[in-house]
């Protein structure tokens, strides 16, 4: 399998994406416009309804090379043999995560702090979601937010891959990608958006245009003083 992509991480909302069918296409349209992940979380919907979701988004999501990811519901995952789990603090351990879907699975995790970056679970884990760094309407329970600073704390001190999320928006995404992150998840940015390909396609050359000033700055050589 090919190398996850993280640059554009979507998770969707089955109220802003319209329902059922809304999330199926919204997942469609921005895996084709080159999105690398679709999360399904659906907190206030019925484990059935998760499994038909979940197996509806394997097939549309099939002809690209977008990872399908579950949040928490680790059953899920493998009835539908989707991509990889995400987890919070507060939900199954990564220990117990990956002794259930195995070492090829993808596993991620929500991170709002540098005490959470645990070595004996990040050689578990594949990438962290780390935020939220600003304020945001799409999770009730969020966690204080990390503010640009802090969210540049915990990816200089991450050694896996890293993905922000939390209030993140087109105009945001520049501040972002320079703190190192991998990529941005986003819901509202994406899901109930008018036109899903372009707003997908805006945020990843977004993306693209902060990690290629990334690499530009790590290999700028530093200037020697001359004290003479």
């Amino acid at each position: 399998m090919t190398t996850p992509d993280y640059r554009v991480y979507v998770v969707l909302d089955p109220g802003l994406c319209g329902g059922l069918e809304g999330l199926i296409q919204t997942a469609r349209l921005a895996a084709e416009a080159g999105a690398g992940f679709i999360q399904l979380r659906a907190p206030q919907w019925k484990k059935r309804e998760w499994v038909a979701a979940a197996r509806a988004l394997k097939s549309a999501l099939a002809p690209t090379p977008a990872r399908l990811i579950i949040n928490d519901h680790v059953d899920v995952a493998l009835l539908t043999d989707a991509d990889g789990v995400h987890v919070g603090q507060a939900d199954l351990s990564v220990q117990d995560v990956r002794s259930l879907i195995g070492p090829d699975k993808l596993l991620g995790l929500s991170i709002s702090h540098p005490d959470q970056l645990r070595p004996e679970e990040l050689t578990l884990v594949d990438y962290l979601g780390i935020g939220p760094v600003w304020p945001t309407t799409s999770k009730a329970d969020a966690d204080p937010v990390l503010g640009v600073e802090g969210l540049k704390t915990i990816v200089e001190a991450s050694p896996i891959p890293t993905v922000a999320i939390g209030g993140i928006t087109l105009n945001r995404t520049p501040d972002v990608m320079s703190t190192g992150v991998d990529g941005v998840a986003v819901i509202s940015a994406i899901c109930g958006q008018p036109d899903v390909k372009a707003a997908t396609q805006s945020l990843l050359n977004a993306v693209q245009q902060g990690l290629t000033l990334q690499s530009h700055e790590s290999h700028v050589p530093t200037q020697e003083i001359d004290n003479h």
